[in-house]
């Protein structure tokens, strides 16, 4: 077991726990309840990640029926909180367990880039033809359609970030590239003129000029904005942000933590934040590197995508460059469900690494 343990990768934990600390830091001041819930969603997630680090990852890469009875649970997990699940902020994607909630698209993130992982690393050599795009395509577009009818359009996104980072690594021609960017392309303008509901068009046009509705879909880009600017160099000090501490920036303690962050710690702060963040992907990219086999290779890239969509998504609507969709920052945003599987995903990173 003292062998095993020295294998950990405990730079990748040191970096995973400091964002993690960080987050804990900010919500303090903001809600001390919640900052309890945090904390024990923290330990849960390091004993999580320490134990799968245990589990031989070669179980899932020799065995299709795992990743498919995954694959499966978590299409019946999507479909059955659209029948049983909670409405917050006109989504329903939460199974509601009193004081606790679990969201099952987090854990299908993961089971999607198992999965991807499985496909890809079983058939690399014949990734020239189309047919492997369409069938990992289909793969994807059952939760996707499942996720749209909460509706969450983020995690929609970060799915589809990953399965094209995936394949783009897996390798394929520039001619199927293009045509998936023109199917991307009808599928949106179709989406906008026949899907999209009026309150998520509304979110659109607010992201463009969110001055034309300050009050109601453009108020939380104009609040995030200002506590971000308010930050400065070196910010105004802990639990000192008034933008959060009074209640103008509407969830400052999960979609918009980030602007709470910067509020209080600064454009410096900021930089830190990114270096931490930087450095947690590259050493992701460094398992994938030195992997041993196909499949986990991929499925340490698929994260790194998970993890710099997800951030890129929630940073670019915190400073308005990107459309708000309610997606969290990783390990720093409260909620349960994305943190513990993302140490769910750390520690099959660390299965990975201590069996090079």
């Amino acid at each position: 077991m003292f062998f095993h343990l020295r294998k950990i990768d405990w730079i990748l934990v040191i970096i995973v726990l400091v964002l993690c600390f960080i987050g804990l830091f900010t919500l303090y001041p903001l809600n001390i309840f919640l900052f309890k819930k945090q904390l024990l969603f923290i330990a849960i997630g390091f004993f999580i990640m320490i134990g799968m680090s245990f589990f031989d990852y070669r179980i899932l890469k020799n065995n299709t029926f795992i990743i498919t009875a995954l694959y499966l649970i978590s299409l019946f997990l999507l479909g059955l909180v659209l029948l049983f699940g909670r409405r917050i902020r006109g989504t329903v994607g939460w199974f509601d367990f009193g004081s606790f909630s679990f969201e099952p698209v987090e854990l299908t993130k993961i089971i999607i880039v198992l999965l991807l992982a499985k496909y890809f690393s079983m058939r690399h050599i014949e990734m020239y033809h189309i047919k492997h795009i369409i069938i990992s395509g289909i793969y994807i577009g059952l939760p996707v359609s499942l996720i749209f009818l909460q509706p969450d359009l983020g995690s929609i996104i970060i799915v589809l970030c990953i399965w094209l980072g995936i394949i783009l690594i897996a390798g394929i021609r520039v001619k199927h590239l293009l045509v998936l960017f023109l199917v991307f392309l009808i599928a949106f303008l179709s989406s906008w003129l026949w899907v999209l509901k009026d309150y998520q068009k509304q979110r659109i046009i607010a992201f463009i000029n969110p001055y034309t509705d300050p009050l109601g879909y453009g108020y939380h880009s104009i609040q995030s904005v200002i506590a971000i600017g308010s930050g400065k160099l070196f910010g105004k000090g802990w639990g000192k942000g008034y933008q959060a501490q009074l209640n103008f920036l509407p969830e400052s303690h999960s979609d918009f933590i980030f602007a709470t962050f910067a509020e209080q710690w600064g454009f410096m702060g900021v930089l830190l934040l990114l270096l931490l963040f930087s450095l947690l992907i590259w050493r992701i990219i460094e398992i994938a590197i030195i992997s041993r086999n196909n499949f986990s290779s991929l499925f340490s890239v698929g994260f790194a995508i998970l993890i710099f969509s997800q951030s890129f998504i929630n940073i670019g609507m915190n400073i308005k460059i990107l459309p708000i969709t309610g997606i969290t920052l990783p390990f720093l945003s409260y909620g349960g469900s994305s943190l513990i599987t993302l140490f769910l995903g750390i520690g099959i990173l660390q299965s990975i690494k201590t069996r090079l």
